[in-house]
């Protein structure tokens, strides 16, 4: 009968995931609106006259309020007013920064040159505003739900979901806008809308969460200790603790060196490999009378995969089910691409098609590595591994010139990407209090923005400040923009070794496997 009493939503598997996929449509949608410019950097220029300094600019500029302490107030927001009252208003700013780039870049405000920069910019802004904030809720009521779970799996997933949100922006704008800007803003802004429609469905569930597990409080006569305010002693004990300084340096030095490359990645491959821009006719997939809805349907279907490797097999207790389980679905998934080799060896010679190879190595990845750091553990130690594979990512990318190690390069890129997130983000549990999860995460966050702020910009400057002189039309030279980035990759080494050092000290367990804590 005590055990009856205890039950709540919490405990059920499939409303958990049930929960995560509500969740996971901000995220999905936010990802998507971050990178999907990033497709259309070329059109930009030759539809808008932007030039690669205005382009970094519009992507740098979307960073800036969370520079200045905003994700920090929206953290101390989230901890003071709880998940639903942050994840609306700020899941609101992102929907009106979305709908003022939309209209920015279908001439509302103006169609000459300036006035589009700047009302995009404007939108940017506000939605970058929200951005944050809201990735932060996602992280913090995915612990809510899931701590004592399947907690690292559960955030590789949804991590998931955004990097399908980036690949599916990378590769698909063009084919959305047809060959204009537009449109292709205006569905990405519609998507932000969708996704927090989903979140107030979300809230209802979380509602009659809080009410169960008080009515549960009650009636075992469990006191719960009052959450102390924020106070900002709270900020500088988090910054004091090692471990925690040196996983937030790692977060910025890491994501300066991948999100701002995503950018650029369709441009450099275009410009240094000699890819093509538009799809030709061959490699389109329609489906139900739509190329856009054809291609989303290979990005799904590519998840999917990813979900049938790392979460249907635990649902098998018996290993040698598991193992026939994977077994199949590894021989479905290279039936899969046989049947699909015509169309994707099309795709491998698309700037924008190729370029969402990093996102999409992380759609089938990081739910198996979250899944380890469940299992396994090693969270430092695989932070390590990915800085590794990201210094030679950007080394091929820059230095050498063969096209198939560059290849090589893109998937060790978004290898790389689902290895540190999967395990930085469940490590930060560990080393921080769950009622400082929220500004933890936020600090985090902010620090991040200063360096993709620095590297979203300077890439475009850098950009054309080494290629004065070059015509218009002409190949540009990402050499030196992309060699900046190995350097990030050094600094990251150094500071996951750093971070393994001092948990050895402070003992937050971040080897261990997620359940031994």
């Amino acid at each position: 009968m005590t055990e009856t009493l205890k039950r709540t939503l919490r405990d059920s598997s499939a409303m958990r995931w049930a929960m995560l996929i509500l969740l996971s449509g901000l995220t999905f949608s936010t990802y998507w609106f971050q990178d999907f410019f990033s497709g259309l950097k070329g059109l930009m220029g030759s539809e808008m006259g932007f030039s690669s300094e205005e382009f970094g600019r519009i992507l740098a500029l979307t960073t800036i309020a969370n520079m200045f302490g905003m994700i920090i107030i929206g953290g101390i927001m989230l901890d003071k007013w709880g998940i639903r009252v942050a994840g609306i208003v700020f899941g609101g700013i992102a929907v009106l920064g979305g709908a003022i780039s939309a209209l920015a870049a279908s001439g509302f405000f103006g169609s000459d040159h300036g006035s589009m920069l700047n009302m995009i910019i404007v939108g940017r802004i506000l939605f970058g505003s929200g951005l944050e904030v809201v990735c932060v809720v996602a992280t913090r009521t995915i612990v809510k739900w899931f701590k004592g779970y399947d907690l690292a799996l559960a955030m590789a997933i949804n991590m998931g979901f955004g990097r399908l949100g980036s690949a599916m922006g990378t590769a698909l704008s063009l084919d959305i806008g047809g060959g204009h800007v537009s449109p292709a803003v205006t569905f990405a802004a519609t998507l932000i809308g969708l996704a927090l429609i989903m979140f107030l469905i979300y809230t209802v569930f979380d509602i009659k969460l809080d009410k169960q597990e008080k009515a549960i409080s009650d009636k075992s006569g469990e006191v719960c200790d009052p959450e102390e305010d924020f106070k900002f002693s709270d900020l500088i004990t988090l910054i004091k603790n090692k471990s925690f300084l040196y996983i937030a340096l790692l977060c910025v030095t890491f994501y300066a060196a991948i999100f701002p490359f995503m950018q650029y990645a369709p441009d450099l491959l275009i410009n240094k490999f000699g890819f093509t821009q538009n799809l030709p006719q061959a490699g389109e997939v329609i489906l139900w009378g739509s190329k856009a809805i054809g291609a989303s349907s290979i990005y799904l279907i590519f998840f999917l995969f990813a979900i049938l490797f790392a979460v249907v097999p635990n649902n098998f207790e018996n290993k040698k089910t598991r193992f026939l389980f994977k077994s199949g679905a590894l021989i479905a998934f290279c039936f899969y691409l046989f049947v699909m080799k015509d169309i994707l060896a099309i795709w491998l010679d698309n700037g924008a098609k190729t370029a969402s190879l990093i996102p999409l190595g992380t759609i089938i990845f990081t739910p198996i590595f979250g899944n380890y750091v469940d299992k396994k553990g090693k969270a430092a130690s695989l932070m390590i591994l990915g800085s590794l594979l990201l210094i030679f990512a950007h080394i091929s990318l820059s230095i050498l010139d063969n096209v198939y190690i560059a290849y090589f390069g893109l998937l060790s890129l978004g290898v790389a990407f689902s290895l540190v997130p999967a395990a930085m983000w469940p490590s930060v549990a560990k080393i921080v209090a769950e009622n400082r999860l929220g500004t933890a995460y936020a600090t985090m966050f902010t620090l991040q923005n200063w360096g993709l702020f620095l590297f979203f910009w300077g890439i475009g400057a850098l950009l054309d400040f080494v290629n004065q002189g070059i015509p218009e039309g002409q190949p540009k030279d990402y050499t030196i923009p992309i060699l900046v980035l190995v350097g990030c990759g050094f600094i990251s080494i150094f500071l996951s070794f750093l971070l393994k050092k001092a948990d050895r000290k402070q003992n937050y367990g971040l080897e261990l496997p997620s359940n031994s804590n």
